[in-house]
């Protein structure tokens, strides 16, 4: 016979619950006067969030500031979402400058042939992107 403890349920059984499941990560935060600090974690999970958060600031008229330093990890959607925004940004005359650095993030714009789009620093000085 099997035994369970009580209060414990099987993985078939398990049910989520609204109030406590946690949200899901935001891969940026707005810093306000066109800045927004984008998270470690920039990936396909949170691609939906950063487009959103990104396209409240394509129409700012002065320079955008991405905030790259805490960029840890990021994947190709996560990449051609701040791609996307910063091709539109450049398509209309507005700047988009970087701060920080982010190797990580480097490396897969590298690899997938966005360097010359994105102009990422290499150094933590903060970088315009024409």
């Amino acid at each position: 016979m099997n035994k369970r403890k009580q209060g414990t349920a099987t993985r078939a059984t398990r049910r989520r619950h609204p109030a406590r499941d946690t949200p899901a990560p935001q891969t940026g935060s707005e810093s306000g006067g066109g800045r927004f600090a984008v998270h470690a974690e920039c990936t396909i999970a949170d691609a939906s969030s950063l487009k959103t958060s990104l396209t409240k600031l394509l129409d700012e008229p002065g320079v955008v500031t991405l905030d790259i330093g805490a960029v840890r990890r990021i994947d190709t959607a996560g990449l051609q979402v701040i791609a996307t925004f910063v091709r539109e940004r450049e398509s209309h005359g507005r700047q988009v400058q970087w701060r920080g650095s982010a190797p990580a993030m480097s490396a897969a714009a590298q690899l997938l042939g966005l360097g010359a789009l994105l102009k990422l620093p290499t150094a933590g000085a903060p970088v315009e992107s024409a």
